[in-house]
């Protein structure tokens, strides 16, 4: 005898479906199932190494400021890429499923929690609408083959303050002739310099213990009053095999920086720049303790800037004090190895 197979359908016909019975049965069939893994002493005990793994991985995102930083700079080096501990998240889930491990699936949820409870913040989109003041950074790269299109380009982002750095003696003119249409007044200082399209006044360098100019300040006078700009480039950090991470000079930089920062006198302060090193590096703690970054604030996902073919880390930085971020984000690709990054921000008198 054949079976009814109705269901109701939006527009009061029907259509082909599963009858009662047969859901009935699917459901029994599932329930069987679930019963004949709980009576499988080896869920429990298959996936430890699994498991073990996931712990890991939750203990080191958990405790991170707690690995050693004498050796090669370890904990720097985690801190640097610590949301990148993520993608060990799905491969361990499909070993689980695989392996029919309920000890591995627990410990893998537990990761998955720990990552989110840390991260997951930044993925969501908390720009806004607003702003008085657009600022941006871009790390030229010294051998870059096209300053004259890498001037261009981030000059059409409309960004009122611009910031690049690594720039190349040589290739300063070629800047200032691109730029000089959409930004009546600008500043170099060794190899870093501003552009602005409102007024800057008392340019300096800033002292950050190198032995040439790589930092400067200055102050831009605008429409929302007086606002504090530095300007920054921190010594690079490299990886190596016999040496770990090589950060000490980039970490006296940053101590310096930071005094310079802490010495400021006007309330209103923006850092712009290469700082080699992101926010959840420990060994920018001088810098970061004091001022805020606008992508954790006010951005749309990681906003990762280097390198430029595939992002892996946001090293370069837009930080305020007593400025409103409003919104983070990352430019097109130019003839560098970074991206350039632009921020709105509320700026009041």
């Amino acid at each position: 005898m054949a079976q009814a197979y109705l269901t109701e359908t939006g527009n009061g016909g029907s259509e082909p479906g599963p009858s009662g019975s047969g859901l009935r049965r699917r459901w029994a069939a599932l329930l069987r199932r679930l019963a004949e893994l709980r009576r499988d002493p080896g869920i429990w005990k298959r996936g430890i190494v699994t498991a073990a793994f996931a712990l890991l991985i939750s203990g080191i995102m958990v405790f991170h400021a707690e690995l050693p930083n004498d050796v090669g700079n370890l904990g720097s080096l985690t801190e640097t890429f610590l949301p990148w501990l993520g993608v060990f998240v799905p491969v361990l889930l499909a070993i689980a499923v695989a392996r029919r491990s309920a000890t591995a699936l627990i410990a893998i949820l537990l990761t998955a929690a720990v990552w989110v409870n840390l991260f997951g913040g930044l993925v969501t989109d908390k720009s806004g609408g607003g702003g008085n003041l657009m600022v941006a950074t871009h790390n030229v790269d010294a051998d870059n083959p096209d300053p004259r299109g890498t001037a261009r380009s981030v000059a059409k982002s409309g960004a009122d303050v611009l910031a690049l750095t690594e720039l190349k003696a040589g290739a300063v003119p070629i800047y200032e002739e691109a730029l000089a249409g959409t930004y009546k007044y600008h500043a170099v200082e060794g190899t870093v310099g501003v552009w602005s399209k409102y007024p800057l006044t008392s340019s300096k360098p800033v002292d950050i213990r190198l032995g040439w100019t790589r930092a400067m300040r200055t102050t831009v006078a605008g429409p929302f009053g007086e606002l504090g700009v530095y300007i920054a480039h921190l010594p690079s950090v490299r990886v190596k095999l016999n040496a770990g991470f090589t950060a000490n000079q980039r970490d006296n930089s940053a101590d310096a920086l930071g005094a310079a920062l802490a010495a400021e006198p006007l309330k209103n302060v923006v850092l712009l720049g290469d700082l080699n090193g992101t926010m959840n590096d420990r060994s920018l703690s001088e810098v970061t303790s004091q001022m805020r970054s606008t992508q954790g604030a006010a951005g749309n996902g990681f906003g990762f800037s280097w390198p430029a073919q595939f992002p892996m880390a946001r090293i370069d930085q837009i930080m305020v004090r007593g400025v409103k971020p409003e919104a983070s984000w990352t430019l097109p690709r130019t003839g560098s190895d970074h991206l350039p990054v632009a921020a709105r921000l509320t700026v009041r008198k």
